[in-house]
């Protein structure tokens, strides 16, 4: 993409294993200096789906909300979330609640709603001893690097999230929809396409299908946005599989993906589309007072086990529909 002139006004550094990162000498008011130079910064992430600001000094998660506002003009309220997080204030939120020690693979967030955030704001208040940083994949890389026939599969048919929601693992209903009230929750799940079951114990299962490949909504060009190996059996760590497997059954896990057709998808599928990934990892450890952001649907992120503390504040923008989150029954009969 031809570099803009608003984005060639800020020096940034790029390297071909990290993502882009611009150097600021630590402003008197960063809330101040993000809103000042928003629409550069802005045209940056446009540029090269996600810039990682060094030097704003961000401490204070009153603060860094603001910074988030700034540069997004409004942040979104979660739903659907897979997992928990704290809230500081309206759209301003922890982290997901996960083991240290594990992974979060590459993922699009809420890639499997129909509204989705179009930008992903992060930043860093306390930085961990080692490891925990926020990586990123260019979306559209990629999906040129995988097999043509495993992303034509997916793309006629698009992939299939199930969730059987409890107390015990991941987001509890009242977490991920807002509320515990079957009514409410029926009408949220008929206005998002999910298809639900209330089981006689009176948890909830829902299965919905999605696109696995969309358009970008201003470059028009395709990416592989999905969460099809994030929340898929086979890259949890054997033992905690093994635990799942055990205690709720193969249709009673927390979360699963499959073809769009209801096929179950093997473990060397989910870990070719992880090694994928990998092959297109930019990292850069994150630093105390860190900003960064992210064109969520152009760019994948993950989050890599660490040790020590970390707090990392996360907020998202932007909401939009992609022209083609859920496959139409024409593109599945192709």
């Amino acid at each position: 993409m031809p570099s803009s002139p608003l984005a060639s006004r800020l020096d940034v550094e790029l390297k071909p294993d990290r993502p882009p990162l611009l150097r600021v000498e630590s402003p008197l008011d960063a809330v101040s200096w993000a809103s000042e130079h928003r629409e550069a910064l802005r045209a940056q992430v446009t540029e090269h789906g996600a810039l990682l600001v060094r030097g704003l000094e961000l401490r204070e998660t009153d603060q860094a909300g603001a910074v988030f506002a700034g540069l997004s003009g409004g942040l979104m309220t979660e739903r659907e979330a897979f997992a928990p997080r704290e809230t500081y204030g309206p759209g301003l939120y922890s982290s997901s609640t996960w083991p240290a020690n594990q992974p979060m693979c590459m993922h699009h967030e809420l890639s499997y709603t129909v509204e989705v955030p179009g930008l992903m704001l992060f930043a860093c208040l306390t930085a961990p001893g080692q490891g925990g940083a926020t990586a990123v994949a260019d979306a559209e890389q990629v999906l040129q690097a995988l097999p043509t026939a495993l992303t034509d599969r997916f793309e006629r048919e698009g992939w299939l999230l199930t969730r059987s929601y409890n107390d015990e693992i991941g987001a509890s209903l009242a977490e991920s929809f807002g509320t515990d009230d079957p009514a409410t929750v029926e009408r949220y799940c008929r206005a998002h396409a999910i298809d639900f079951t209330w089981q006689p114990d009176g948890s909830l299962h829902t299965r919905q299908r999605r696109g696995a490949v969309v358009r970008h909504p201003l470059t028009g060009r395709r990416c592989w946005f999905n969460q099809i190996a994030f929340l898929n059996e086979w890259t949890l760590a054997p033992e905690v599989r093994e635990y799942l497997l055990d205690v709720y059954g193969e249709d009673g896990l927390p979360f699963n993906t499959r073809f769009g057709d209801g096929t179950p998808i093997g473990e060397d599928t989910v870990q070719l589309l992880n090694s994928t990934y990998e092959e297109h990892t930019r990292r850069e450890p994150w630093q105390a007072g860190d900003l960064m952001l992210v064109d969520n649907i152009r760019t994948a992120h993950s989050r890599e086990p660490y040790t020590g503390e970390r707090q990392v504040l996360v907020g998202m923008a932007e909401p939009c529909r992609p022209a083609d989150c859920c496959p139409t029954p024409e593109a599945s009969q192709r």
